[in-house]
């Protein structure tokens, strides 16, 4: 991207190799995952930072990226060139970065290789968000993508102290989502770093749900007008990103015993999501399916299919059983985790459902990028330590290492190996292993969750009788 005169982002060459750059990065991704684990462990033991230093880690690291650009990713770049469509009067569900250069559009010239013949499977809002960054970024690549992701971070931070705020009474559960979010450098670098929209449908599904707390002793769901805006909430995080729609389910579910909360929720849904979707016209619904259709090499079905088909498949080259397989496997370990889980969120019943649901997505959906991975961080924020943690934690950092950077470079022909080995085959087989393990998890109920459910009532203390 061309600078900016004195306007973010900014940056500075230091001139490094990029082999060394990368070998770097792959050793901060590890890092961070230790550090991220050690720190659970720690406060699952009692320790108790000061949450001041955690939050403050977090904030200035939010400051830091919003003043840099994209990394880790071109995915900004495709939103700038999506909002500019919008602008010059294009819908990025109907025309491709491809057809906006042939016409002339200057930002779509030198669009990313990857995105020049897609286009946008996000929801209305998500190409809202980069229609406003077009307008106020004008002509500038810079800016434009400087502008998404100040939207994406304004988006993490609200989210930081929407879980401040809930878990203030509860020091443990504080300092563990802010381990898991706040401060954890891998998410850190997947969203705020890389502006993804994947942070703004997180802020939109996580609200909905904690919206939708129940009250002990009595149990009941919330009010109606209460569910509407649960509804609204979720709604609009399926209109940014369509699998989010996992999280209204959830919802559903925990009020199943109130036909009036069921219909205030799906009522709130609707009263977002059909308008976002009729005014960006009928071409943008395919983006509920359009994921569907994604397969890329990159899956931990390789390890299966690589010695049975001998093919090397991509996006455009599959099996055609793949797809159905995954389907399958998606909706039983769904089902699986869905009725084996623990619940252990007796206030927030949403939680437990929303979480099967999006571990089977995430797990075995074919289609895999390391920032989808905040789908399922963002519901463990709420929910009390288990094996779970280290699973994801790995499964997100070996992912991070794959995509670390976003562009082809001219590494040495060693490293060159050494990456495709490590994205080909380990990162595939931790992939594997995650899901076995979540399988072994669900089958077995050994799940190494201690201590009562979180809402569960405190017993009062015995009284003493006098001795006679």
């Amino acid at each position: 991207m061309p600078r900016t005169s004195g306007a973010p982002p900014w940056w500075a060459e230091l001139g490094w190799p990029a082999s060394l750059v990368l070998l770097l990065m792959w050793g901060a991704a590890v890092i961070g995952a230790i550090g991220v684990a050690a720190g659970l462990v720690a406060v699952a033991r009692g320790a108790r930072p000061p949450v001041r230093a955690l939050l403050a880690a977090s904030f200035i690291a939010v400051a830091a990226f919003a003043v840099l650009p994209p990394g880790g990713t071109t995915d900004t770049q495709s939103y700038a060139i999506d909002g500019n469509m919008v602008i010059l009067g294009h819908s990025p569900y109907v025309d491709t970065p491809k057809q906006m250069a042939d016409l002339g559009d200057k930002l779509a010239v030198n669009s990313p290789s990857t995105w020049q013949q897609s286009l946008s499977d996000y929801g209305p809002i998500a190409t809202a968000e980069e229609w406003v960054s077009a307008e106020l970024g004008g002509s500038s690549m810079a800016q434009i993508t400087f502008w998404l992701k100040l939207w994406v971070e304004i988006a993490f931070a609200a989210v930081v102290l929407l879980l401040d705020r809930v878990f203030r009474s509860d020091p443990a559960m504080r300092l563990r989502a802010h381990l898991l979010w706040s401060a954890n450098p891998l998410v850190l670098w997947e969203i705020v770093a890389s502006g993804h929209v994947d942070g703004l449908a997180v802020a939109f599904g996580l609200a909905g749900l904690v919206l939708l707390r129940f009250h002990a002793p009595d149990k009941a769901p919330p009010s109606v007008l209460r569910c509407l805006a649960v509804g609204a909430l979720i709604g609009a995080a399926a209109a940014v990103k369509s699998p989010f729609a996992l999280f209204g389910v959830g919802a559903v579910w925990a009020v199943r015993r109130s036909p009036a909360a069921i219909a205030s929720v799906v009522a709130g849904a609707l009263v977002v999501t059909v308008p976002s979707y009729l005014i960006a016209g009928s071409a943008s619904v395919k983006v509920l399916f359009q994921r569907g259709n994604q397969i890329t090499w990159d899956n931990l079905y390789q390890v299966i299919y690589r010695p049975l088909d001998n093919v090397r498949f991509g996006s455009d080259t599959t099996p055609a059983h793949l797809g159905t397989i995954a389907l399958i496997l998606f909706i039983a370990v769904a089902l699986l985790a869905f009725f084996r889980l623990p619940d252990r969120v007796l206030d927030l019943p949403a939680v437990t459902p929303a979480l099967a649901l999006s571990l089977g997505w995430i797990f075995f959906w074919p289609f895999q990028r390391p920032w989808y991975d905040v789908m399922i961080i963002a519901l463990l924020v709420l929910y009390p330590p288990s094996w779970l943690d280290a699973v994801v934690l790995t499964r997100l950092c070996f992912g991070a290492i794959t995509y670390m950077d976003a562009v082809t470079i001219n590494y040495p022909a060693w490293l060159l190996h050494v990456q495709l080995f490590e994205g080909e085959y380990v990162t595939s087989a931790v992939r594997f292993l995650a899901a076995a393990a979540l399988v072994w998890m669900c089958i077995s109920g050994r799940w190494g969750i201690r201590g009562k459910p979180s809402s569960a009532p405190v017993s009062p203390p015995p009284v003493l009788q006098p001795q006679p």
